[in-house]
């Protein structure tokens, strides 16, 4: 199926303006929020829709809660092709999407830079890694979602884009879900070893 609706959240904008003018190509629909939607607004993107308006629940305080929603988890992890998932979706106005690009926030850069306790955990990211799971789990159950979670890898998925006409290889979104599972693992490693360290 070809990407009609991208979940894009990012930390890191680089290459967003050609990942979404390649989107923009082939009339996909991005969902966004905070400053990832900022920034694509500013890039005078045609069909851009605010998480809060598709959840219809208002980001919280700090940007805290924005993507930890049935309808971004439904969007993902629910297929339309099984008549069950299919009728639950209609009733909950849950729309499925094709592709998600996320990257985390900077727990890694933080403490690098001898981050204390505080600001080693404000960097540690829950929505994003939890999109990254359920899209790519959706990418092994179903074949349905592309998951990218790092700007290297957008002159790879906008190449595809253009060679498959919007859509995206089967074999493509198996070897990004392993390697969405991978940054996750690592992320989740990363926040084990510092606390380690900070006993």
């Amino acid at each position: 199926m070809a990407v009609k609706r991208a979940l894009i959240s990012v930390y890191d904008k680089t290459g967003l303006p050609q990942l979404a003018a390649a989107l923009g190509g082939f009339g996909a629909e991005i969902v966004s929020s905070g400053g990832t939607a900022k920034a694509i607004k500013g890039l005078g993107y045609p069909k851009l829709t605010e998480v809060s308006d598709y959840t219809g629940f208002p980001e919280s305080p700090g940007g805290l809660l924005k993507t930890l929603h049935p309808k971004v988890h439904g969007g993902l992890l629910l297929s339309r092709d099984n008549p069950e998932h299919r009728a639950y979706m209609e009733v909950h106005g849950v729309e499925p999407f094709q592709l998600v690009v996320v990257n985390l926030y900077p727990f890694e850069a933080a403490v690098s830079k001898g981050a204390g306790l505080l600001e080693a955990a404000e960097n540690i990211d829950i929505g994003g890694p939890t999109m990254i799971r359920s899209a790519a789990k959706a990418a092994l159950l179903y074949g349905s979602v592309g998951v990218v979670t790092d700007s290297s890898q957008y002159p790879e998925i906008i190449s595809a884009l253009k060679d498959g006409a919007g859509e995206l290889p089967a074999a493509l979104k198996r070897s990004l879900a392993e390697r969405a599972f991978k940054r996750t693992s690592a992320y989740d490693a990363a926040i084990t070893a510092y606390l380690e360290r900070h006993k």
